[in-house]
């Protein structure tokens, strides 16, 4: 019994010191897992969120040459980050609408049959000036102006 009280006497630090060894380990353990975790999850986080899409500030655009759209046809083209539908009607005139349904976002075409704007994904219907007739759609489409300088047709935002 004299031993442990003359060891105590001469050294108490042994239980300090392995306290503050077993904290410093707790911390380094515990922040090197914080850590793991968050390098992790992050890019789950970041793949998950949809990317930001910057849109054109393009308010005008060469749709096409005039010979590349005969009468009663249509033409896609690309309007900043979304299409955009040129239809020279069966009259002689040109008329541009967005191509994007406003339904489910689909791309619209032009049908020379029935002269109208037709959706394929759920049948939707439109008139030449972008007027949802039938199906699903629940708005118009968005109607830009058309102008012709020489042989190029701009289309340019109202």
């Amino acid at each position: 019994m004299g031993n442990k009280l003359w060891d105590r006497s001469i050294n108490p630090e042994p239980a300090a010191q392995s306290s503050s060894r077993r904290h410093f380990l707790d911390y380094v353990l515990g922040t090197s897992a914080f850590a793991t975790l968050g390098a992790i999850l992050y890019p789950v986080f970041k793949f998950m969120q949809p990317p930001q899409i910057i849109e054109s500030a393009e308010n005008s655009v060469v749709a096409a040459k005039l010979s590349e759209v005969p009468v009663n046809t249509g033409k896609i083209f690309k309007f900043g980050n979304k299409p955009g539908i040129l239809v020279h009607t069966a009259t002689g005139e040109f008329k541009a609408l967005s191509a994007v349904c406003t339904h489910l976002e689909c791309i619209v075409q032009y049908r020379p049959d029935t002269k109208q704007i037709w959706c394929a994904c759920h049948n939707g219907q439109y008139n030449l000036s972008g007027k949802n007739i039938g199906g699903p759609p629940p708005r118009p489409l968005e109607e830009f102006q058309v102008n012709t300088r020489g042989d190029d047709i701009v289309v340019t935002r109202s």
